[in-house]
């Protein structure tokens, strides 16, 4: 699994607002890393296999990298096992 290029992301750093909750969908064991917005809101697809929590974490990486953050300033709060999740941007 490599790590997704901020060249290849799209720019959500209009969304990096301390406190912002971002719903995703996510979809793993795509063909390759990439994140779309529609208007049902934010999709990332993922290589991650959904075990252990690996889908989760590749996307907290890839969404970190799309807001121009670092992926600790991206929290999980809701939606572990899910393909729904929840994330809010933090500032410590």
């Amino acid at each position: 699994m490599g790590k997704p290029k901020k060249k290849d992301l799209p720019d959500l750093s209009h969304l990096a607002v301390a406190g912002q909750e971002i719903v995703v969908r996510v979809t793993p064991n795509a063909a390759r890393t990439q994140i779309v917005l529609s208007s049902d809101g934010v999709k990332i697809q993922v290589t991650a296999a959904p075990e252990h929590g690996k889908a989760t974490a590749a996307a907290q990486r890839a969404l970190a990298i799309a807001l121009g953050l670092a992926p600790k300033r991206v929290q999980l709060l809701r939606g572990a096992t899910s393909r729904s999740k929840v994330f809010r941007v933090t500032v410590d």
